[in-house]
């Protein structure tokens, strides 16, 4: 059904059925994690910068983290830098954060900066290293030597954890109209750039803003039972069962953790949605249906 064929009448309908869900986030600060995958199409775009900006005009205060995988891939290939990868992560060494960098950062940032504003919103872009607004230290990970048998330590090169967020820059955004939107990039102690995961950059801003919500835009419909069923309600317990029995398994792992860590951290409600879903977000915040799996304590 087209928005033609809806009659006014069932257009007001629809308005006054959104207002208990507004009043409900009135005023609270939201978290969507914007995938690199669920960008997809510039129409798809677009229409999620409008339900962006039309979260501000109901006085809810949402902060977009995105990520970018697909093109840093695209552009690593055209300048034929080739990546290695070991446990599953790209080795990101010095020519490739710059790469990184200049699409996080620049392309990236400033296309959804420009769709945001083009539906007129205020959107201001910045990374994690704007404010001093991130820090993060360097990314271990261990992987066991397939010849040896013998766990040893991955360099993933400049890949960062955060460590500690300073709100200031933020406070100064959040609640005046203006809606930031954040490459998740970070300094390291010793002022090197790094490259965090989207996830886990989103997770650690919704945790220390105490968010209402921290949505996760991705590319599936959200955790899924053994019979490939959408779960759409999990408590952390729940979660770590999943994770330990295999229901959860591979990409859905960090994204579940991220999840955990951000509730831990004082975050209401984590959503794991299918971020090419038309109006995902409107979806999940304003109607009672919900559409991913709400992740709570």
């Amino acid at each position: 059904m087209t928005d033609q064929q809806i009659s006014p009448l069932d257009q007001a309908r629809i308005l006054s059925e959104a207002l208990p869900h507004m009043q409900e986030y009135d005023e609270e600060t939201i978290v969507i994690k914007y995938g690199g995958h669920a960008m997809g199409a510039e129409d798809t775009a677009k229409a999620f910068a409008r339900d962006i900006v039309l979260l501000e005009q109901t006085a809810i205060n949402p902060v977009v983290v995105h990520g970018g995988g697909p093109q840093i891939a695209t552009m690593l290939k055209r300048l034929g830098i080739q990546s290695e990868f070991a446990a599953g992560l790209r080795i990101t060494d010095a020519a490739t954060i710059e790469i990184v960098e200049m699409v996080l950062a620049g392309s990236v940032n400033k296309q959804i900066v420009g769709y945001i504003n083009e539906a007129g919103g205020k959107a201001v872009g910045l990374s994690g290293k704007d404010g001093n607004m991130v820090k993060a230290s360097k990314t271990t990970r261990t992987m066991i030597d397939p010849d040896s048998h013998i766990e040893k330590a991955v360099d993933l090169g400049f890949v960062g954890d955060p460590e500690k967020v300073d709100l200031t820059l933020l406070n100064q955004l959040i609640g005046y109209e203006l809606i930031p939107v954040l490459a998740p990039l970070a300094t390291s102690k010793d002022g090197q750039t790094l490259n965090v995961n989207a996830d886990t950059f989103a997770g650690a801003i919704a945790g220390a803003l105490k968010a209402k919500r921290l949505l996760l835009l991705t590319d599936v419909p959200g955790v899924l039972d053994k019979s490939k069923t959408l779960i759409p309600d999990l408590s952390i317990k729940d979660a770590r069962r999943l994770i330990a029995d295999g229901t959860i398994s591979g990409g859905m792992i960090p994204k579940v953790e991220t999840c955990i860590y951000a509730l831990e951290q004082g975050v209401q409600g984590v959503v794991i949605i299918d971020g090419k879903m038309q109006h995902a977000v409107l979806l999940e915040l304003f109607t009672n249906q919900g559409t991913g799996t709400l992740i709570h304590k």
